[in-house]
């Protein structure tokens, strides 16, 4: 029986080794990593104080409204509420540019989860879909991408997080994926940051109406899921 030559020992490990660090469950390792990181950096920087203290007053004007939608969808994509990113919004900018800012990080934002969630953790989570709900939901973001994608962010009640990495590791493209987002969340989003830029008047119309809306959008999204559960099933 013929030695392994000493020089292709070392090439043999480093194989091995990229193998390791590249499988699907490296992958999603890293993923949770990167997540409990993000997750830290939002307890440890309050990104909640924006409201309370403002906007540093060094920026000022186009550059304030696109470092806030960078910084939004860094926020939206460590799990910060993104109801409480739309009021900084509207409180900070005023409705017409908060609004721009907010859909703008609300797409940075889940242009970055859902490719997080499909390069790390896709090919090891897919092959755990086996219940009943699992497939099903997959099924229908996998065939239906855009339509579902668009109910999900025009009736909130599904958390913005989940429904990013929920549409990563299903089959959906990212074109549908993105222009969703973008369409079906400006309603809401709206409602939010008129609410936020009306906050110091609490009995103006227009700060009544956005909360009536965020209210009725609301209860919608509730008795939808209600009725619909029955989509879900095989």
């Amino acid at each position: 029986m013929l030695d392994t030559p000493a020089a292709a020992r070392p090439q043999g490990l480093a194989v091995r080794c990229a193998r390791a660090v590249l499988s699907p469950w490296s992958r999603l390792s890293l993923l949770v990593v990167l997540l409990a990181a993000a997750g830290a950096c939002v307890l440890v920087f309050e990104p909640q104080r924006l409201l309370s203290d403002g906007w540093p007053r060094q920026l000022g004007g186009a550059a304030a409204v696109l470092v806030f939608a960078a910084a939004y969808g860094l926020c939206t994509a460590a799990f910060v509420p993104r109801p409480l990113l739309n009021l900084a919004a509207g409180a900070l900018f005023g409705s017409q540019a908060g609004l721009g800012a907010a859909i703008a990080g609300t797409v940075i934002g889940a242009g970055i989860a859902f490719g997080l969630g499909r390069m790390l953790g896709q090919d090891a989570l897919r092959p755990l879909l086996r219940g009943r709900w699992l497939n099903a939901a997959d099924g229908q973001l996998s065939r239906h991408g855009f339509r579902s994608m668009l109910a999900v962010r025009l009736f909130p009640g599904v958390p913005f997080a989940a429904a990013n990495y929920c549409a990563a590791v299903s089959r959906m493209g990212w074109l549908p994926f993105l222009l969703a987002t973008a369409l079906g969340s400006i309603p809401n989003t709206a409602a939010y940051v008129v609410a936020g830029a009306r906050a110091s008047t609490p009995t103006s119309p227009a700060f009544l109406i956005a909360m009536g809306f965020i209210a009725v959008t609301g209860l919608a999204g509730a008795l939808i899921a209600w009725r619909k559960r029955h989509h879900l099933r095989p």
